[in-house]
């Protein structure tokens, strides 16, 4: 089993290096958060207080990191030039396409196989390594790859060329954030028409309305299989992290000249929610809709 480097141990980065640590993998860890260092020791991995020295030595390197700005920065300064040139690179964050190929571009001129990787699935599916993983780049990256990221996930889907997950990621959950709210407010107007919000899930999660913020994430507590909002919205996927990802997709649709109407609704209503209620799960829009 490959040593592997582990940059970025924040709510998803800890429980998929503690898969790897399960699937037999070294880990070696970093994370400017002491907390998150801790944890990592306590799961198996190895801990390191500098990115450069984690990376030193092993045979992959995995990031999961907030934005394009650090992970440009992470790669330019502490991955590219410290770990073998040999090493498989994998960013599993959730970026803006530009940054993803220029930060390939970089470790591929230096000699490095990369791909873009980034997931879906949300906490819980990263602790129980049930993520799905969307992967751009070359064949012979991906190739590589996917064994890595199978540790750490049930789907690991080749999307194309660099670049192709963030694409992949960013159009899912544009249509993910639209159809959270349109399920919202279906419940929402199903409610004052009078019908029975069990019953009404019980006809349209078989009927042609059925979707998956319906019938795998219902906002409705109680209703459907256990979700967020069962538990007051807690946990799951802040509302904040999917702001973040519609004003990425708006910003990769005004650059393809893409018209997104229901895309800039949704991104506008989370927007508003999330500068109230950024930590809720996204699911929680649905108290926005009385």
């Amino acid at each position: 089993m490959p040593r592997i480097a582990f940059i970025g141990l924040g709510n998803m980065g800890g429980g998929m290096a503690a898969n790897l640590v399960k699937a037999g993998h070294a880990v070696n860890a970093f994370d400017l958060s002491a907390d998150a260092l801790d944890r990592a020791k306590a799961n198996g991995c190895a801990v390191f207080a500098d990115a450069k020295e984690a990376v030193g030595g092993v045979e992959a390197v995995v990031t999961m990191l907030p934005n394009g700005k650090i992970v440009d920065a992470v790669y330019a300064g502490d991955v590219i030039g410290h770990a073998p040139t040999d090493a498989i690179l994998l960013d599993c964050s959730t970026i803006d396409v530009e940054t993803a190929r220029g930060v390939a571009s970089q470790a591929e001129q230096a000699g490095y196989a990369m791909v873009d990787a980034p997931v879906s699935g949300g906490i819980a599916a990263a602790d129980a390594g049930t993520l799905t993983f969307m992967v751009g780049g070359s064949e012979a990256a991906f190739a590589r790859a996917e064994p890595i990221l199978s540790a750490m996930g049930k789907a690991v889907i080749h999307a194309g060329g660099s670049g192709a997950g963030q694409a992949a990621k960013i159009c899912n959950n544009m249509l993910l954030g639209a159809s959270m709210i349109a399920t919202g407010e279906t419940f929402k107007l199903a409610e004052k028409l009078g019908l029975d919000l069990q019953t009404f899930y019980d006809i349209s999660s078989k009927a042609s309305g059925q979707n998956w913020s319906m019938t795998s994430y219902c906002p409705v507590p109680g209703v459907g299989p256990q979700s967020p909002a069962d538990n007051d919205y807690a946990g799951g996927f802040a509302s904040a992290l999917m702001l973040k990802d519609l004003r990425l997709a708006m910003e990769a649709a005004s650059g393809a000249d893409a018209d997104t109407p229901m895309g800039a609704r949704a991104a506008e209503l989370y927007e508003a929610f999330a500068a109230k209620h950024g930590e809720l799960d996204f699911s929680a829009i649905i108290k926005s809709l009385e």
